[in-house]
């Protein structure tokens, strides 16, 4: 079935949300399963949108889009009860779900920007669109910067056009960061990349980490679900929550500080209220 939890840790589609985590094959699947998500039909709950997926990696796989894809239209043929739903179907394909994902790959910070300076026209162009998924901006950020002050006042500048973005053609905007080591009173921590700043960013910020052999969604900046947390796996449908009545796999058990180091640090509209960006997944 679909992530049952999704709408509990996105909050409200205005809103902004972080993800931050330490297995790039969670933020990923996460990235790609909100993709697909946001075009279900609004007569099935979805948005019935479309999206814009930034590719600073090289990390988007076809394939996978198309499992994930597949899982949700065979899902959403499952929940057929009237004729309204009947005729959504015949729209709401595999096909027209990589039709309306508007794919662009930027191989510097030089080129993301100049993406997000004319992503403002190409929204006007195309109403529909309701996400945008940048992977990552952490990755183009991190090279090619000795004047760390440059790099502050360019992230800052790209945070207010997103914010902008947002506001003015009702989209939420989902980035994935990256996690760095900093050193500390002779002790490694694993932190967001990017500094604190732009850690301030997101109205809700969510870490994807392991305990023991459970996969964790936590959100430890919110609104609305201070210190909420859920579980949650990975299948070859896609992002999914875990039957509780069911043993979670066995997987090498992982410790990591991240939380601890993460919610030290003190990818919609305005930041306030009920708008905002959805940010990073590390």
């Amino acid at each position: 079935m679909l992530l049952s939890e999704e709408d509990f840790l996105l909050g409200k589609p205005q809103r902004s949300v972080a993800l931050l985590g330490l297995e790039k094959h969670s933020f990923a699947s996460f990235s790609l399963q909100l993709a697909v998500d946001v075009q279900v039909p609004q007569c099935f709950g979805g948005a019935g949108g479309q999206v814009v997926y930034i590719d600073t990696e090289g990390s988007f796989l076809l394939q996978r889009v198309v499992d994930i894809a597949a899982a949700a239209v065979q899902h959403c043929s499952l929940l057929v009860e009237d004729n309204e739903q009947q005729v959504a179907m015949t729209t709401f394909t595999v096909e027209t779900i990589l039709s309306n994902t508007f794919l662009v790959r930027c191989h510097d910070y030089v080129e993301l920007l100049a993406e997000l300076h004319l992503l403002p026209d190409f929204l006007c162009n195309h109403p529909k669109v309701r996400l945008l998924v940048i992977d990552s901006v952490a990755f183009p950020f991190r090279q090619h910067f000795d004047d760390l002050s440059q790099r502050t006042r360019l992230l800052n500048g790209l945070a207010q056009q997103l914010i902008s973005m947002a506001t003015n053609h009702n989209i939420a905007v989902l980035m994935t960061n990256q996690m760095t080591t900093r050193l500390q009173a002779g002790q490694s921590q694993q932190v967001p990349a990017l500094g604190e700043s732009w850690g301030h960013a997101a109205t809700i910020r969510l870490l994807l980490h392991w305990a023991g052999p459970q996969r964790l969604a936590n959100i430890f900046k919110s609104p609305d679900h201070l210190g909420a947390t859920v579980q949650y796996q990975i299948t070859s449908e896609g992002f999914r929550d875990v039957d509780q009545s069911e043993q979670p796999p066995s997987k090498r058990a992982r410790i990591h500080t991240v939380q601890m180091a993460a919610s030290r640090e003190t990818p919609a509209s305005d930041c306030s209220g009920d708008q905002g960006i959805v940010t990073s997944v590390v």
